[in-house]
């Protein structure tokens, strides 16, 4: 198996009986992803103009039933997680218990003091300076060893809790998923709650997400979408099951549906989940690309991205977790959306296949916007 990172076309047709040229386009990028060398199973991309919700599909969510990805299959969201840390930390900042030049020192107790005065803002942009644990030689290992291993969130800022400062805060952009690590545990901290507590009462409840957790075990609800991997003999592995999300936690651990992460993306985007203060904050833009890069221009809010694309703005996410990738985005109002899910890991590291992810992620955004 490999930590990190079979080909059946079947394409759905566009739910409009009259598609534009921009559904079109989709459906043909999404054919092509799963129909490229290497390509998914499956690939589902959902888009939604304010009228309904339309669906564009190829090959499927499980190989053993043939059957495409539907939009109330529940997948691992990956970094996408971290939209949802943004809004609970941007939630509390709007109460009042957290600031977003809130510093670790003076916000969660236990971190290394040479991180003491990195700000909220800062690692909700990723401009913190803060080591990647998960790039980290010995979490590689220790997850290579035993990828169902149950991990707690101090456990994993170990990993890099005696290395320095990669930059000064603010200085640069560089993505590190320790960032969400310590805003998870800020989030407790300001809030009195633990970490999916806050995410319930924050996040799911008021937006009405049934379908999306934070869960402590491997195991996955019914129906799902499963997660494939190629081994190193190159036949296409099963790996929904096989890594625990405790290991990404705030970072990428989450479970959700397309329908839910249409939902909540839209709400997101539009600033409906925080006040006009925040959401002002949180719309200051450096350059900077998510895990893995989204269509066209990247640039880094504070747990949210711009993306410039052939047809326009939009602004969202993306996520990688071994067997899925997945892509969220809304025009900045929030009246369009489009969900993307993928049923193999994909990411740059890739080219000629990270071109054809690039080409269904640039054709959903100008589907809504379309």
């Amino acid at each position: 198996m490999i930590i990190g990172l079979g080909i059946v076309a079947c394409s759905s047709p566009d739910t409009d009986p009259d598609p534009s040229p921009a559904a079109g386009a989709l459906q043909t990028a999404v054919d092509g992803l799963v129909g490229a060398s290497d390509g998914p199973p499956g690939v589902l991309a959902l888009v939604d103009r304010g009228a309904g919700a339309e669906t564009y599909t190829a090959g499927t969510g499980d190989t053993d039933t043939g059957v495409p990805i539907a939009v109330d299959d529940v997948t691992r969201i990956a970094s996408v997680s971290k939209a949802f840390a943004g809004a609970a930390a941007l939630d509390l900042i709007d109460d009042g218990r957290l600031e977003l030049d809130s510093t670790i020192g003076a916000s969660v107790t236990g971190m290394p003091e040479a991180w003491w005065s990195v700000t909220v803002a800062q690692l909700l942009q990723h401009t913190a300076g803060i080591p990647d644990y998960i790039r980290t030689p010995e979490f590689l290992e220790a997850l290579t060893s035993d990828p169902g291993r149950s991990w707690e969130p101090r456990q994993l800022i170990e990993f890099v809790a005696d290395q320095p400062l990669e930059f000064a805060p603010g200085s640069e952009y560089r993505y590190s998923d320790t960032d969400n690590i310590v805003i998870g545990l800020i989030v407790e901290q300001a809030g009195g709650e633990p970490y999916a507590t806050a995410l319930r009462n924050r996040i799911y409840e008021p937006l009405g997400l049934a379908a999306t957790s934070l869960p402590s075990t491997t195991d996955l609800p019914t129906p799902h979408v499963n997660g494939y991997d190629r081994s190193e003999s190159g036949d296409t592995e099963n790996v929904s099951e096989l890594i625990s999300p405790t290991g990404a936690w705030a970072s990428g651990g989450m479970l959700s549906t397309a329908a839910d992460l249409n939902t909540f993306v839209r709400a997101y985007v539009s600033g409906e989940l925080i006040g006009p203060a925040q959401h002002e904050a949180q719309f200051t833009f450096v350059p900077g690309a998510g895990g893995p890069p989204g269509p066209g221009e990247n640039e880094a809010g504070l747990a949210v991205y711009r993306y410039t694309t052939e047809c326009g703005v939009v602004y969202g996410h993306t996520g990688n977790f071994p067997g899925y990738t997945t892509f969220i985005a809304a025009s900045e109002d929030g009246t369009r959306s489009a969900v993307v899910l993928v049923n193999t890991q994909i990411n740059d590291a890739e080219p000629d296949l990270f071109q054809h992810l690039t080409t269904v992620f640039e054709a959903a955004a100008c589907a809504l916007l379309d």
